[in-house]
């Protein structure tokens, strides 16, 4: 069997990424390409690959949404006992991956995982909309379940149960991860597949030591 073709492959001509130009921190520059993806109306900027693994080094990805960053480290919100959960409960240390395409940057995040405090999951919790709170404690999140009609009985039942949408509270299996970072890379396509690579790494909370990585 041959393998099938793929889309033909594309120039990279937008910009360039200088270590003369770059933040000195870089959750600051982060924040630039944030607010630059956000400018350029990229879809959904805050959309992220997350990547675990076991402790015996399978891994897994998905996307989910940055849902606040800064000094600390990017905080995402979920379903402690669902597939990603249990697998950050074993093994605490993932890696985020942004690409906003419109603008040909990629940038790469690895760090260890911890869970936010339970006023910063309340806080956020209580800023969901009354429908995506009720589907946080009707989907029994990553197990097997019989049909998609059983998915809608339970959020019925929850929904019947909770008519006061101000009274819903936060499930205690539900709430937030913060991955405070040790390495974030800066990638900008460049001409030629030339294109720049700009690392920033750290031990424990020492000074960011930045590198150019070839591509």
């Amino acid at each position: 069997m041959q393998p099938r073709e793929t889309h033909a492959r594309k120039e990279y001509e937008q910009g360039a990424l200088e270590e003369a130009t770059i933040a000195a921190d870089p959750i600051e520059q982060f924040s630039l390409w944030y607010d630059a993806a956000v400018a350029a109306k990229v879809p959904e900027p805050e959309a992220m690959t997350l990547s675990t693994a076991t402790p015996q080094g399978r891994p897994s990805a998905r996307i989910v949404l940055l849902r606040g960053f800064d000094a600390r480290g990017f905080c995402f919100f979920t379903n402690y006992e669902s597939h990603k959960g249990r697998e950050l409960a074993a093994n605490p240390f993932a890696a985020l991956t942004f690409h906003w395409v419109e603008l040909e940057r990629q940038i790469r995040i690895e760090g260890r995982v911890e869970r936010t405090s339970p006023d910063e999951s309340d806080a956020y919790f209580a800023s969901r909309p009354s429908t995506s709170r009720i589907g946080a404690w009707s989907s029994p999140q990553s197990q097997t379940i019989p049909s998609r009609e059983t998915l809608e009985e339970l959020f019925a039942k929850f929904r019947s149960d909770h008519p006061d949408d101000s009274a819903i509270p936060r499930p205690e299996h539900w709430g937030g991860f913060r991955l405070a970072p040790d390495r974030i890379e800066f990638w900008q396509g460049r001409p030629s597949r030339l294109h720049d690579r700009l690392c920033f790494q750290r031990e424990a909370a020492g000074p960011w030591q930045l590198q150019r990585l070839a591509p």
